[in-house]
């Protein structure tokens, strides 16, 4: 079995003409992901994937201006406009205790802390609106539930069991 890969970034565009390139992140920690000598794998829409080495990288109006080791004209990274850059999940930066990353909230099912409950759905996108994230809950049927991950309602997390647990507020679940 091959292992996952997670998307950590796009690449947007050229920059100048020695084969610099534009990258919009993805990725909650940039400045690690795009450090010089970190490998990324190069998903073009069209072609094979391969992969390539930070030589160098500086963030710029909100993107990471980057270079390649290797590629030192625009004619050659011109064609992977576009691109998605990947990396493995072992490659992953490690969060502290109650930290998770999205892909392992998405997908859980969700628990009121009522004893013997029945699961409210799953979780199906994480909405990042300001303060706090908003977990989309999805039921069998109804409505989507929306949780938000504050200490007072989200009262357990287990990514290995796949399970929240959460304690509702006053209509939250009307």
């Amino acid at each position: 079995m091959t292992e996952d890969l997670l998307t950590v970034g796009r690449l947007a565009n050229t920059h100048g003409i020695r084969g610099e390139v534009k990258i919009l992140s993805y990725s909650d920690f940039p400045d690690v992901r795009f450090a010089p000598g970190k490998k990324l794998l190069v998903v073009p829409e069209n072609g094979s994937s391969f992969e390539v080495i930070v030589e160098s990288a500086r963030e710029h109006k909100g993107m990471f201006i980057t270079k390649l080791k290797g590629y030192t004209d625009i004619n050659q990274v011109e064609k992977y406009k576009g691109s998605l850059l990947k990396v493995p999940s072992s490659d992953l930066v490690e969060l502290s205790d109650n930290e998770y990353y999205f892909h392992q909230i998405i997908g859980c099912a969700v628990y009121t802390d009522e004893p013997g409950a029945e699961p409210l759905g799953l979780i199906t996108e994480i909405l990042t609106p300001g303060a706090n994230h908003v977990w989309v809950v999805k039921p069998s049927k109804g409505a989507d539930i929306l949780i938000p991950v504050i200490d007072e309602v989200v009262l357990d997390v287990d990514v290995q069991e796949r399970r929240v647990t959460i304690h509702p507020m006053e209509g939250l679940l009307s």
